[in-house]
């Protein structure tokens, strides 16, 4: 069975709008008018969802809250979630990403954008899917989201490890800082380009021993390295 879009959205008008071009598209689409009820359909063991539009004024339970709640749960800490709200400022969508959210879409929006915006979020989605990077010091399982240095285990916000994921899966290439910037912030962030190298430097500290994995390409963007054996990184 096809895993459904869920979308949680408190305007009647908007929500079947979106539930209609949505399977206009080929995806099952399902509604939940308030927080509670996006909750439980998000936690629906039988029929998870792929992806989730999240309306941040909702009415009980606030989209944010359920937004951190969401990222709690084992089941959907890794489901994609994109948030869709009046809610336009700077300070807002930078609150909406750290929050864990993968997409931030202001209202009025259009339908077309919002499409190509669920498409892209699925597609990052589908590549980081049951995949582990493992060397001699450093473990990242991409399907538990779980990082281990040197059998340690270091706990990440969802964005340091969809950041290091993104870096990982690209192991040996230049990544460039605008690359970075699309796939872990989404390509609607219009804020300070400087938040890109705060999270490297805050994921290389937290990754202690594993950090120089991290290579800082000047002028560019960041190389995944990994972690070479203590012979090899001496030659």
């Amino acid at each position: 069975m096809t895993r459904p879009v869920l979308i949680i959205e408190d305007d009647a008008d908007i929500s079947e709008s979106l539930k209609y071009n949505f399977e206009r598209e080929g995806l099952v689409a399902v509604t939940a008018p308030t927080g509670e009820a996006g909750l439980t359909a998000a936690l629906n063991e039988r029929d998870p969802p792929r992806l989730i539009i999240l309306d941040l004024m909702l009415p009980g339970m606030s989209g944010i809250e359920l937004c951190r709640r969401l990222r709690r749960e084992p089941a959907t800490r890794r489901t994609p979630i994109i948030m869709l709200t009046a809610k336009a400022s700077e300070s807002d969508r930078v609150a909406g990403l750290d929050l864990g959210a993968d997409d931030y879409i202001t209202k009025p929006f259009s339908v077309r954008e919002l499409l190509a915006r669920v498409r892209a979020v699925m597609r990052r989605a589908d590549e980081t899917m049951g995949k582990t990077y493992e060397d001699d010091h450093l473990l990242i399982d991409f399907d538990d989201i779980r990082v281990v240095c040197d059998g340690a285990k270091i706990k990440l916000t969802n964005k340091e490890f969809t950041l290091l994921s993104v870096l990982a899966r690209s192991a040996d290439r230049v990544v460039t800082r605008q690359q970075l910037l699309d796939s872990v912030w989404g390509y609607s962030y219009y804020g300070d380009a400087r938040t890109l190298d705060v999270h490297i430097r805050r994921l290389r500290q937290k990754l202690d021993k594993c950090g120089d994995c991290i290579e800082t390409v000047v002028g560019v963007g960041y190389r995944f390295v990994g972690c070479p054996t203590q012979s090899a990184a001496s030659q």
